[in-house]
């Protein structure tokens, strides 16, 4: 991402760059056969996203921790749009036991799955473990999701190979990826308080979802019709932003030309969960609806199935 074309909002080769909104990215878009779940999609970016999804024609399903805001969420989405199909279910990605939930409710629902956007996280929170016993950015941001994931994805190549729609997979990412521990995830001292850094932890955690997007797309490259790929949203002030949020305000009014709105801060993740441009295009890196350059480690196969074993064995060690 360029700094002129972050401060222009200079289309990039997409015709999309960082002044794009969620709505002009999916214009003309009918996503009327779609069921799409959103974690987090009930607050900042991600309730931009659901908005839109539903703006456009799709069945969302809102997954979030606090059902009571979600529900709320839902009713400011229909009374402007009282067309939408919006539901709401519990998730609370730092508890496998509460993933686990949410895929078997929502796998009763015999609904289809074609596109999971896994948005939620958390950013810069103090040390502490999930019930789980694992650091609490790496559970919720990644490990939630890599689960999560797995459990939805019989679904999603059922659907995928029923209807013939090609699904996607869309996990976000950050540029912060690129600030994490010098090797990367660091395997050994995951949950090491003393060792603890709050924003090379974030990192470890954004570069971990890059990395889970990445093997997963190799994963699923043989025949099952869904891509994968990863997104950096860009600088938006959210709720996400909440433990650092007097630090942030003075980067931000520091950068204040770097920043988007929350309209333009969900267009990546439309773009590459609706737009047709992206038909077949996999284990790609997007920022301003534009594929963009990663970090060395983000490019390593072996770090990644490393990520993926390590993962694997977590959530059998938490049963």
């Amino acid at each position: 991402m360029g700094i002129l074309s972050l401060i222009t909002g200079k289309a990039g080769a997409s015709g999309f760059g960082s002044a794009s909104t969620a709505e002009q990215v999916t214009d003309g878009v009918d996503a009327s056969r779609l069921t799409v779940i959103i974690t987090g999609g009930a607050s900042g970016i991600g309730l931009e996203t659901s908005r839109v999804f539903a703006l456009r024609g799709a069945h969302v399903i809102i997954a979030a921790r606090n059902t009571e805001a979600a529900s709320e969420a839902r009713k400011t989405i229909m009374e402007n749009n009282p067309a939408a199909r919006i539901d709401v279910l519990k998730l609370d990605l730092s508890s496998l036991k509460s993933v686990r939930a949410f895929a078997d409710q929502f796998n009763s629902m015999k609904l289809p799955l074609n596109v999971l956007i896994n948005n939620a996280g958390v950013m810069f929170c103090p040390f502490q473990l999930s019930k789980d016993g694992v650091e609490m950015q790496f559970a919720t941001n990644h490990l939630g999701h890599f689960l999560l994931t797995n459990l939805l994805l019989d679904n999603m190549k059922a659907t995928a190979k029923s209807t013939g729609i090609e699904g996607r997979i869309v996990i976000l990412s950050s540029v912060a990826h690129t600030h994490t521990y010098p090797k990367g995830i660091d395997f050994d001292r995951i949950n090491d308080e003393k060792r603890y850094n709050d924003k090379m932890a974030y990192g470890q955690s954004k570069l971990a979802n890059l990395l889970h997007a990445n093997e997963l797309s190799r994963r699923l490259k043989e025949g099952a019709n869904i891509t994968v790929n990863s997104i950096h949203p860009g600088l938006i002030m959210t709720n996400l932003m909440r433990h650092s949020y007097v630090l942030l305000k003075i980067i931000q009014v520091a950068t204040f030309i770097l920043w988007k709105n929350v309209h333009q801060g969900a267009a990546t993740t439309c773009y590459v969960g609706l737009n047709p441009q992206l038909r077949g295009v996999t284990g790609q890196y997007f920022a301003d609806c534009n594929v963009e350059k990663t970090s060395k480690l983000a490019k390593s196969d072996e770090l990644a199935k490393q990520l993926w074993d390590f993962s694997e064995e977590l959530i059998r060690s938490a049963q």
